[in-house]
């Protein structure tokens, strides 16, 4: 399994990186959005890790950007930002988990495994009957591509 670890902590990337490898894993590593961005756009991963707080733009604007355009890559958060309400805002954000920083190892690994263990169409199912669609993830209803409030 193919994971993207998008973390701008160069000794935190290379330890989860050495960790998930031990695992079974194949993991590249990116410390910025804009590096994140370009790699989802050419290679396609079965899951991403995200930090949120990077150096570039906020991990949320990427993850928002990545589910607007339709890419539902299971992605797990790893942030600092604790909270109910941090933890909300990234899975209401498209997020498929939120983990908080510092974390223990074996649960990340865990959090990813249980994500790969997901069927697909689980993750941002869009049910279209004629010219009707309803997006699960977005809990939107479009009417001829425009969207019915």
């Amino acid at each position: 399994m193919r994971i993207l670890l998008i973390e701008d902590h160069e000794r935190f990337a290379g330890f989860v990186k050495e960790s998930l490898a031990k695992e079974g894993f194949t993991v590249d590593v990116v410390n910025t959005g804009a590096a994140g961005q370009d790699a989802v756009s050419s290679v396609k991963y079965d899951a991403v890790v995200l930090d949120l707080g990077l150096p570039d733009v906020d991990g949320l604007d990427l993850l928002k950007s990545w589910r607007d355009k339709g890419d539902e890559t299971p992605v797990l958060i790893l942030s600092a930002r604790d909270g109910t309400e941090a933890k909300v805002l990234g899975l209401n954000s498209g997020g498929d988990d939120y983990l908080l920083k510092p974390f223990d190892m074996e649960e990340l690994v865990a959090r990813i495994r249980a994500l790969l263990r997901r069927p697909g169409e689980v993750l941002g199912l869009v049910i279209t009957a004629g010219n009707v669609s309803f997006d699960t993830t977005a809990r939107e209803v479009l009417v001829n591509g425009k969207a019915v409030s």
